[in-house]
């Protein structure tokens, strides 16, 4: 994995609001890590100054039309979203705002699933973390799964999706994306990309796509390439965990209680 891509530490450890004037409660920028941090304030009941869509408009307006600004044209800038539900029409708003000011957002963290569909829909990567309380899918190892995040577009050259649970994507992975889940990845369509399954170690889950052609496939710890000779005629097929290696099986063929296929396994290919 990319260590660029994972949570900046202003993400790990979000303080409650507790007074009026706190900082947490206000739109603001922070550089770290070389990355351009734009962190909105939490999504706190009505009562906070800060709360509703149009008070963090017109913050992030304010910060942007501040005369001192440190950071460089074409800044890449990671959205901290933090609990805030964001749309379509709103995320919009802001890579527009950021890019009148010569900024280009390029990434989001978020604890929505809402939040994150829409920020793969518009484009961008996209990386969902759950609060502990959300949490509601056990896994072998004890472990918890989130819900399960449903992508309808497709994931185009340059992103990334990462999500502590299962991946749907009901679109295309095109070559130069990746798709890491800490459950199972699905594709209804072609995976052309990189795709990780069982992320956070468990080699129990699963890659289906209905064309399997990707730059690289991995489930947990373990990595695949497609062969250099592909299959004449493609079918709906799922990589899987086997005997310490990765196989990959048609749909048709494949249990999962047991993980073996049910015709013959002469049919897998690696």
């Amino acid at each position: 994995m990319n260590p660029d891509s994972s949570i900046p530490a202003s993400v790990s450890a979000i303080p409650q609001p507790t007074a009026e004037g706190n900082p947490n409660l206000q739109v603001r920028f922070k550089s770290e890590g070389g990355r351009l941090l734009l962190m909105l304030p939490p999504d706190v009941d009505s009562a906070s100054s800060a709360s509703t869509w149009s008070d963090v408009w017109q913050q992030l307006k304010q910060r942007l039309n501040a005369g001192e600004r440190f950071w460089q044209p074409d800044t890449a800038v990671h959205l901290i979203a933090r609990d805030r539900l964001l749309d379509v029409r709103q995320l919009q708003a802001i890579a527009d705002a950021l890019a009148d000011a010569q900024l280009q957002l390029k990434r989001v963290y978020t604890s929505r699933r809402q939040t994150a569909v829409a920020a793969a829909t518009t484009g961008y990567s996209v990386e969902q973390h759950s609060p502990v309380a959300h949490l509601n899918q056990g896994t072998e190892g004890g472990q918890a799964l989130a819900d399960p995040l449903y992508v309808q577009a497709t994931v185009r050259s340059g992103m990334e999706i990462r999500h502590p649970g299962t991946v749907v994507i009901l679109g295309d992975v095109n070559p130069g994306s990746s798709v890491v889940a800490d459950g199972d990845v699905l594709v209804w369509g072609s995976l052309r990309g990189v795709a990780q399954a069982g992320a956070a170690g468990n080699d129990r889950c699963l890659i289906m796509a209905l064309r399997m052609e990707p730059t690289q496939i991995r489930i947990a710890n373990l990595v695949a390439r497609a062969p250099e000779n592909p299959p004449a005629q493609y079918y709906p097929e799922v990589a899987y965990v086997s005997a310490g290696s990765i196989r990959i099986t048609k749909a048709a063929d494949f249990s999962r209680a047991n993980f073996l296929p049910e015709a013959s396994s002469e049919q897998g290919r690696q």
